[in-house]
């Protein structure tokens, strides 16, 4: 075979490895575990605003057991499964509903309003700054967030209503169950740092192999973050 003709056959067979190994046909895993978290939950700081409704609320009338489980960075292949939708945090009985939202990048999340009282959703976050004005019982405010982050999310008119949607540039992320569990699939192979965040304190981040079609428990543990 000439020379010139070798270098051909060469060249093709590499783009075709290539075409392989970056195709979206790549063995995944899954990742699963338990996260642990303190009984009493923290007071979370806000914003100060006056409260309107004049209503007593305890730091413990929602649930705080509610945390996010991710991967610090993705594969690139993430980037081409990226599918932004729509999400929903309810207001009702005085409280966003959920109170831990995870959304990809690009989703729009509704605020309707399910209470018999005004409500005003905002946020001051540098991710994603926004305020829907105060708008009555039956109606629904609408942001979208396009932004990677933490976007705290409070009501102007009560001051007990706080709430955290975490933004993310990937699809790989899981909220924990009522048991504190979590699951994320098709995750492909590799090693990674999975990550938790919580309201209710920190918990270190664990290096992690994902195996083709393997399953990889991972526990954590909250501690109070002082």
């Amino acid at each position: 075979m000439a020379p010139a003709m070798r270098s051909i056959v060469i060249a093709l067979a590499a783009i075709a490895t290539l075409g392989l190994r970056s195709g979206t046909t790549a063995e995944t895993g899954t990742l699963r575990g338990r996260i642990e978290v303190p009984d009493a939950a923290a007071a979370v700081p806000r914003p100060s605003v006056a409260d309107l409704a004049g209503h007593s609320h305890s730091a413990d009338a929602v649930d705080r057991r509610r945390c996010v489980v991710y991967l610090a960075s993705a594969p690139m292949p993430a980037f081409d499964e990226l599918r932004p939708g729509r999400a929903r945090m309810d207001q009702r009985g005085e409280q966003f509903s959920p109170r831990v939202l995870a959304i990809t990048a690009g989703t729009i999340v509704d605020f309707p309003n399910s209470d018999r009282t005004f409500h005003n959703v905002f946020s001051l976050a540098k991710s994603r700054t926004f305020d829907l004005g105060r708008y009555a019982p039956g109606r629904t405010g609408a942001v979208r967030f396009d932004r990677p982050g933490i976007v705290p999310v409070f009501c102007d008119i009560h001051s007990h209503m706080s709430a955290y949607i975490l933004v993310f540039g990937h699809p790989y992320f899981a909220v924990t169950d009522d048991a504190g569990r979590y699951q994320i699939p098709n995750v492909p192979a590799g090693s990674y740092s999975l990550m938790v965040w919580s309201e209710l304190g920190v918990a270190a981040p664990r290096r992690v192999t994902v195996p083709e079609g393997g399953t990889i428990e991972t526990d954590f543990q909250v501690g109070r973050d002082r």
